[in-house]
């Protein structure tokens, strides 16, 4: 499989639950620059709704 973990030159964001028990993990990179990571469903959440709100596809919005 290919790696689909987010770079400067790829920017996006992914996230990853290997199984019901273990914790979530996400990284997110935007085209401006700004990068984030997250471990814990709680954390992995909140970077979720902060990048989709704020970063990719939002830059766009505004």
């Amino acid at each position: 499989m290919a790696d689909l973990t987010p770079t400067p030159d790829r920017p996006g964001l992914h996230v990853s639950k290997p199984s019901p028990s273990a914790p979530a993990t996400a990284s997110a990179v935007c085209h401006c620059g700004a990068s984030a990571t997250a471990t814990g469903d709680d954390q992995v959440k909140a970077l979720v709704e902060g990048y989709t709100a704020n970063h990719g596809p939002a830059h766009g919005r505004r």
